[in-house]
């Protein structure tokens, strides 16, 4: 059997997404993301944003030109996403329309933004299936953007919707709505990994996705001219809170982001080590360096490595194998 049916019987197999989701709305931008993809390999998703890429009354116009390169033969992973309008917005129909109109084997994922409930998230699941007629088809997975107040307290709710694999944490819009009950600063480090309504809020988010298996996606970096601070920003939010993947919205971002978030090489190695030893004692308890070991951490070593797989980080050949 391979270790993933050995080790997660009778449990939740997570949602492994890369570590980084970088957003991009201009035509610009877009092709630019598209050749560091190209170059880097998929080791980062991208988000083409119909949202706030579009201009007030070229929504159509914005969706054709995403929905072109989406499936160009420059889309080489199948790792672009998009970003629509919000299901209440006339522009919302429209942007699934023109998306799902052709082949939708290239489109990753749909990005929900301005959710307030699980019927606003049903809803727009049915309208997309609808368009993309999911008969012989995988439904198109749904990130969801959490950052109303009413998104937050059906957070539990909207992580257990089986389209779901992503819950994004939007910071300046949750902020923003306290109404200067929250100071502005916690918008951005320190204070955002201070203040107790904002950790609060990052905290259910994180942890609604571990208890069904979904991707928890840290917010922006609004520091654009010094990478180290989104470096920071994805160390703290990965070992304090529990997040597995942060947004980028600059290039130089997305290998800040991608160094900190992806498993590091002394952890890799000790779950390459530590799953070699449990694999030759059939999957049985261990001890390692005067510690024990059962199914329950080999779960946690396992992801390790696959995390660092998608992070497309050397392997030795044997922890390859476990894959």
């Amino acid at each position: 059997m391979h270790p993933s049916q050995v080790l997660f019987q009778n449990q939740l197999q997570p949602t492994l997404l890369p570590v980084c989701d970088h957003y991009a709305g201009s035509e610009k931008l877009m092709r630019k993301s598209m050749s560091l993809q190209k170059s880097l390999g998929p080791i980062f998703d991208i988000t083409f944003d119909c949202e706030d890429g579009a201009a007030t009354g070229n929504e159509a116009g914005h969706a054709h030109l995403v929905t072109e390169l989406l499936n160009s033969d420059e889309n080489l992973f199948g790792r672009i996403g998009v970003r629509v309008h919000d299901v209440t917005h006339h522009a919302f129909q429209q942007d699934i329309r023109i998306l799902l109109s052709g082949s939708t084997e290239k489109l990753a994922y749909i990005v929900l933004p301005k959710i307030n409930s699980v019927q606003d998230v049903l809803r727009a699941a049915e309208q997309i299936n609808q368009f993309q007629g999911t008969e012989k088809q995988r439904p198109v997975p749904l990130h969801v953007l959490i950052e109303t107040h009413e998104a937050l307290a059906n957070v539990m709710a909207i992580a257990a919707i089986p389209q779901v694999e992503c819950l994004s944490f939007g910071i300046m819009d949750f902020v923003s709505a306290h109404v200067g009950a929250i100071p502005g600063d916690a918008m951005h480090s320190p204070g955002q990994f201070t203040h107790p309504l904002v950790v609060r809020a990052k905290s259910e988010l994180a942890a609604a996705c571990h208890r069904y298996g979904k991707t928890p996606s840290h917010n922006v970096t609004t520091e654009i001219a010094n990478k180290e601070v989104a470096a920071q920003d994805a160390l703290l939010a990965k070992n304090q809170l529990g997040y597995t993947r942060m947004w980028s919205i600059h290039p130089d971002q997305i290998s800040a982001i991608v160094n900190n978030m992806s498993p590091q090489h002394d952890e890799i190695m000790q779950a390459h080590e530590i799953l070699q030893l449990a694999r030759q004692q059939n999957w049985g308890p261990i001890q390692f360096q005067g510690r024990l070991h059962d199914r329950a951490s080999y779960r946690y070593f396992w992801t390790v490595l696959k995390r660092a797989e998608l992070s497309a980080i050397p392997l030795p050949d044997k922890a390859r194998e476990l894959l």
